[in-house]
């Protein structure tokens, strides 16, 4: 049964035409994910779908009584609810009564008279709506996903506030969920909890990651969006990618008898007079066809190019940790670690959301200084910090503006220019005077690559590179770490990255 149809849509942004005359339907129980290149327009679809980004031109049909959920990629603003009220308000009226409940039950002058008789009303309510059910499911995702019930989400950081929407979108229980970039601020742990919820889920799923194994678990098809176009293709990630290589190839070896053929048909009308003859009119009008034809080509995106250089190398001893702890007031993060770095590590650091991984980078790149113990630091060290907060990006300055003050930019002590540099990221020239705020979460990742890659490092302290970033740019990011001759320190909850990067772990258990 067909939930979900475009006909014939378009919709662009500015000159960049994000989905080009696409036809496209979705089927009851299907689980589709949706991949392309960062800034493509995978949000956007599915913002059209949700009808929040209305189309230029053609048709989206709709199911009549079709319930949409939506995790969107952007974090939630600020508000006055609670993590508990805010996860429930998906559920119309039985969220309202659950929110009440949970509020009575947790005051502290729930004993009096008038909450028990109000206590008594809410769940006569909730019973006769059948909704204890889900209120175990409301308190099952929170578990599940470590979420503070009560906790103001203006007090929640912009992680958990992501958290928070996922709940949000997964209780709602719609007929078809669309999940965007939905394991980017989650554990292990959580992940694997997600996809098996997923699993069971009885309705139809559209979503985005750049997470392999979890899109490898989960697919029962593909849609790849290139350059405004929606190709299909089944749930083999493995299989989609082979056939993508060799549509590809197909479509250069096109191109290329195509520019050889109208290069043949520039020279002739060069040479002039026999071309201007009335029987040769056809001849001029079929090259004045195949001009307007190269003129409206998009060309296949390119591959981003960019190397890591490892310096010299650092004294054999990296980092120290002796007895080191930290907490924030009365919260111990981290007690009495006591662990050597060596040149050449190249370690893994894994735990639950909130644990210290993030904590610990920061002590050992020494933005922080612990409150107990001693971090001593190598000699010889040339650092490069991958910051998970993005907090060296200025998000009010245009993308050229973040890389450099002038026209050219340091790479490993050769100048370049900053156009020619960022086009090895990915981002075209009409791109570099567009604001921070306005790129896409693996846009602002390839940034912040840019950035750091810009000088030798023998030793890379990343905080979860990978979110956001398009399968091909992670892929090549994964192939120029597992090369990388210094010392890794890397922070991630992508199964695949970890599996191919590193060669040890740290596991945070929580608690310090």
């Amino acid at each position: 049964m067909t939930l979900l149809r475009l006909d014939n849509v378009s919709l662009a942004y500015g000159h960049l035409p994000l989905l080009a005359h696409v036809d496209f339907q979705i089927e009851a129980s299907e689980r589709v994910c949706l991949v392309g290149r960062n800034g493509t327009g995978k949000s956007t679809l599915l913002r059209a779908i949700t009808g929040t980004a209305l189309p230029d031109d053609g048709e989206i049909w709709r199911q009549e009584t079709l319930r949409i959920g939506h995790l969107e990629q952007e974090v939630p603003p600020d508000t006055d609810q609670t993590v508990f009220e805010t996860v429930a308000a998906g559920l119309g009226e039985l969220g309202a009564l659950l929110t009440e409940y949970h509020q009575v039950t947790h005051q502290a002058g729930a004993a009096e008279r008038s909450s028990l008789a109000r206590l008594a009303e809410l769940q006569a309510r909730i019973d006769a709506l059948d909704g204890w059910n889900i209120n175990l499911k409301v308190e099952t995702v929170l578990t599940r996903l470590g979420l503070p019930a009560d906790q103001s989400l203006a007090d929640c950081s912009g992680g958990i506030r992501r958290q928070v929407m996922l709940a949000r979108a997964l209780v709602s229980e719609p007929d078809l969920l669309l999940l965007d970039e939905p394991t980017n601020h989650l554990d292990i742990t959580a992940i694997t909890w997600l996809e098996r919820f997923l699993l069971a889920y009885r309705g139809t799923l559209i979503f985005i990651t750049h997470d392999r194994t979890f899109l490898r678990h989960l697919a029962t098809r593909i849609i790849d969006l290139d350059r405004g176009k929606l190709t299909s293709f089944p749930g083999d990630f493995d299989a989609y990618l082979r056939k993508k290589e060799v549509l590809l190839e197909i479509e250069a070896r096109a191109a290329a008898k195509f520019d050889k053929k109208l290069s043949e048909e520039e020279a002739w009308i060069r040479r002039g007079i026999k071309a201007r003859r009335t029987r040769n009119e056809g001849r001029v009008r079929a090259l004045q066809a195949m001009r307007q034809k190269r003129s409206l080509r998009l060309e296949a995106h390119g591959k981003a190019s960019f190397g890591i250089d490892a310096g010299g190398l650092s004294g054999k001893l990296v980092v120290d940790l002796r007895h080191v702890s930290f907490r924030y007031g009365d919260n111990l993060i981290i007690r009495d670690l006591s662990t050597a770095i060596l040149r050449g590590d190249r370690v893994g650091i894994i735990g639950p959301n909130g644990s210290g991984k993030s904590t610990l980078l920061k002590l050992i790149v020494g933005e922080m200084g612990p409150t107990g113990g001693q971090v001593v630091r190598g000699t010889r060290l040339e650092v490069a910090y991958f910051d998970q907060q993005r907090g060296r990006l200025d998000p009010e300055k245009t993308v050229r503006e973040n890389m450099s003050d002038s026209d050219h930019v340091t790479v490993k002590g050769r100048s370049r220019h900053v156009i020619g540099y960022l086009k090895d990221f990915l981002f075209p020239p009409e791109r570099i005077d567009s604001p921070v705020k306005a790129l896409s979460g693996g846009e602002r990742n390839r940034l912040l690559l840019a950035q750091i890659f810009t000088r030798s490092a023998n030793m890379m302290v990343l905080d979860e590179p990978t979110n956001d970033l398009d399968v091909d740019t992670l892929e090549l990011l994964e192939d120029l770490l597992a090369d990388y001759k210094g010392t890794l320190l890397l922070v991630s909850h992508d199964r695949t990255f970890l599996d191919n990067v590193v060669t040890s772990t740290m596991v945070f258990e929580g608690e310090g």
